[in-house]
Formats: structure tokens, sequence, C-alpha cells
């Protein structure tokens, strides 16, 4: 079983780049299934129903997400009603749209479970990111020997802890939120795939995704300042990770960093 997982798209440029590039990485690695986070590709920050729609058409499969799922309120006009697209397991009881989910693959007869958490550390308060995963491990797993565990979240020693605490229990855990692609992937003893970050899908040149100018004016002078999405050096970075769908361990897990052809855009 072969996935592949994008990281966080930021604004136009992300959804470029996944329209571009996508349909040429499934022809080189003809994968069974695709995911991405898509919390900021509405203008930077958040989602909307239209790019929703976007997204799951140019064949991503499931759709995760973050502490901005929230931002665009026209979200809420489709997160119960569309369960490709996932909001963080931890937030409150009674908050809408679901976190997790068990989808089919191109081979029919496999599933796959998508875990979207967020963490604790440096965010606002949720549910235990530790406990409620493990709870939703052990509901899903009558249903489908591979999970794949999207943890967003800002501290990287608790994306690690969390790798080490479900090892085993998943197939792979695989971080998001900082946009900054970590050089840490690798299976864990017993058959979990880890990375503290799998990247962004958008413009490189820049700061996480905001143009440089932009955020040094913030940081130099602390005037609040709109941070608008860079444009320049566009990327989908990512992981692919290949899955014993017998048992579910992940057999390897490969980084990928692919330049969209500006002149193309």
């Amino acid at each position: 079983m072969k996935i592949l997982f994008i990281g966080d798209i930021v604004g136009q440029p992300g959804r470029e780049a996944v329209k571009q590039l996508l349909p040429e990485l499934k022809k080189e690695y003809n994968f069974d299934f695709t995911i991405a986070n898509a919390e900021n590709v509405a203008g930077g920050s958040g989602i909307t129903p239209k790019v929703t729609q976007e997204l799951l058409d140019s064949g991503i499969d499931v759709l995760t997400s973050g502490d901005h799922i929230w931002k665009r309120k026209e979200i809420l006009q489709i997160i119960d009603s569309e369960p490709r697209l996932l909001r963080p397991i931890n937030f409150p009881a009674g908050s809408p749209g679901r976190g997790s989910g068990v989808f089919k693959t191109k081979k029919e007869e496999i599933k796959v479970g998508v875990i979207d958490i967020l963490g604790c550390v440096f965010m606002e308060a949720m549910d235990c990111p530790f406990r409620t995963a493990r709870a939703e491990i052990d509901r899903l797993s009558p249903q489908t020997k591979i999970i794949i565990v999207d943890i967003h979240a800002e501290a990287t020693s608790e994306k690690v802890a969390l790798g080490w605490y479900l090892d085993g229990l998943v197939s792979a855990v695989l971080g998001t939120h900082t946009h900054i692609q970590t050089a840490d992937e690798r299976i864990l003893p017993h058959g979990t795939a880890y990375i503290t970050d799998i990247g962004m899908c958008g413009p490189v040149d820049s700061v996480i995704g905001r143009r440089v100018e932009d955020v040094l004016m913030r940081f130099i002078t602390k005037i609040p300042t709109r941070f608008e999405v860079a444009s320049s050096n566009i990327q989908l970075q990512g992981v692919v990770l290949d899955i014993d769908e017998n048992i579910g361990k992940a057999t390897s897990i490969v980084r990928i960093q692919r330049k969209v052809d500006e002149n193309k855009v």
C-alpha cells in the first residue's frame, strides 16, 4: 500500500502546486491513497467549501486540518456533511465535524483510517492528544490495520513523544503545522513511520509561506502587520509511505520536495 501525505497547503500557490504536481506524482508512484493538510489553503489561513471541493476533485482522498479550521466561518456549511474533511479530534465534545474516519482506497478490499489530532503545547487547550488518540485507535482498529495520524502541533517534543507512544499501534505518525520539513523520517522499532514535520505545499522563499518583508516588519517593529502569502519558489513537500497492508506496519517513509514549473503557472 503506497500513501502520499502532502504538507500544509498554503493559499493559492499551494493549490497551484497540487494542481500541477499531483498528477505527475501519481503517475510516478501509483499511490493507493492521498492525504493533505488543508487548514491554510484559503488565502493562507482557513479553508472554505469551494477550495475543499477543488482539492477533493484534484484527487486528494482526505483533507486534515488543525487550529485554523474555524478561521473561515463558511466551513461550517459543510463540516458535518463532508466526511473527507477532518478537524482535530480533540476539540471539545460537541464540536461540529469529525476528527477521524475509515476510507476506501484504490484497492477496494483495503481501507485506511485517518486521525487528525491537535497538540496542546503552545496551542489552545484541547483534550489530551495522547489519551484521545489511543481511544480512537482502539475504535478504528477493528475496521482497518492501516491507520495514519496527523499530529498538528507546535512543539517538536510533543510530536516525538506521540510517535513513541503510538509506535506499533498505527502505521504512521506524521507532524504538520510548522511548515518546515524535518530530516528525521524513520521507522520506529515496532513498525510506525515517523517524521516531525512533513513540510508545506506552497512558496518556499518565504517565512513559513508568508512574505518575508511582512514578517520582518512585525518582528523588528512589533507593529501589527498583515501577512500576505508569498509567491516564489513554489514546492510540493510531503512524504511517501509504503505500508504492509497485511499487518499495517510501515516498510518505508521517503521525503519528497517537488518544485512547480512557474512558467506553467
